[in-house]
């Protein structure tokens, strides 16, 4: 190698180290500027360590026989025999049937409302639209147990609603044993429960967006209407579809909380999801845990799949709207 190459290569060396050390000081700079930030995450870290990573190692019972007394390590594999099992039952399809249209139902009601919502808080005027948010933002703290029983109050056979119908010369509705009527009912509650605290994040985009626009909108003639139509509406696409491929995540939950503490045996046809199904396989049968662990298991897959897929469509429609 000539004198000429070996100085041009030592200075492209030189010029690499440099490069390398300048990143490492910006590095420790930045970790030196959010220092204070960092034991925040502790937390956070640790809720997700010990509630989603170390339970990972209890997947394995899906593929095994478990046995208490050999514990999980010592049980006997048994391959795909827990979901042939689990495949087989008719209580499952029916849970899993009920899972996706309660789901499907949830989020063609509900994922407009909150959008909807924000978009009118918005125009009301800020006085009034702070103490709406505040009433529709409370039903969020009541637990699924309290709403439960104001439910029950009210749509019983002997619950204010009958009452009233009763008054009037009607015949009693049986709101909470008929399965149609249920589902609506899972549907509102859950609409009135979230949309309000669903509507917040939508309320922080629509703050984003850039008051000009609405300034050039007026000069131009533009109603409140078409201003909400043709500005507010299409700031607000990159926040309304992460938000949808986040439902679509957990499609196969359906709500586990809100339908345990409101059906009962008389609905388990129509309201019976996968979540209740592995509660009651789980607590309230002969406990079977590797068939509960394959059917949670089967869920977690589905959830993944329909997550990859939705982000995959929006991705074709708008890139900035994707999340992996």
């Amino acid at each position: 190698m000539s004198l000429a190459a070996r100085v041009v290569n030592a200075s492209e060396k030189d010029g690499r180290k440099a490069e390398r050390e300048r990143k490492r000081r910006e590095l420790y700079r930045e970790i030196r500027r959010y220092r204070y930030l960092y034991p925040m995450l502790i937390f956070g870290v640790a809720f997700f360590i010990v509630f989603a990573y170390v339970p990972m190692y209890g997947i394995q019972l899906a593929f095994k026989s478990y046995n208490i007394g050999k514990g999980i390590t010592g049980s006997d594999w048994v391959g795909l025999a827990n979901f042939n099992k689990l495949f087989a039952r008719t209580e499952f399809w029916g849970a899993f049937n009920n899972t996706i249209i309660i789901s499907l139902l949830k989020t063609i009601t509900f994922f407009p409302v909150p959008i909807i919502l924000a978009i009118l808080i918005n125009e009301v005027g800020r006085k009034l639209g702070r103490t709406l948010q505040i009433v529709y933002t409370l039903p969020h703290f009541l637990s699924w147990v309290t709403i439960s029983a104001i439910m029950m109050n009210l749509f019983a056979s002997s619950g204010a609603v009958n009452g009233l119908i009763d008054q009037l010369g009607g015949e009693n509705v049986k709101f909470l044993n008929d399965g149609g009527i249920f589902r609506v009912l899972l549907v509102t509650t859950q609409i009135w429960k979230e949309a309000g605290w669903s509507c917040i994040i939508y309320m922080a985009a629509i703050a984003g967006i850039d008051q000009s626009q609405y300034e050039s909108a007026t000069i131009d003639g533009a109603t409140r209407f078409q201003k909400a139509l043709f500005i507010t509406l299409p700031s607000l696409k990159n926040v309304a579809a992460i938000l949808l491929l986040l439902s679509i995540g957990h499609a196969m939950d359906a709500g586990f909380d809100q339908v345990f503490n409101m059906y009962n045996p008389t609905v388990y046809q129509s309201a019976d999801i996968i979540d209740t199904y592995i509660y009651r396989i789980s607590f309230m049968q002969a406990a079977d845990y590797g068939l509960s662990t394959a059917l949670g298991l089967f869920k977690g897959v589905i959830n993944c799949a329909l997550l990859l897929i939705a982000n995959f469509v929006v991705g074709k429609m708008s890139a900035e709207s994707k999340i992996i």
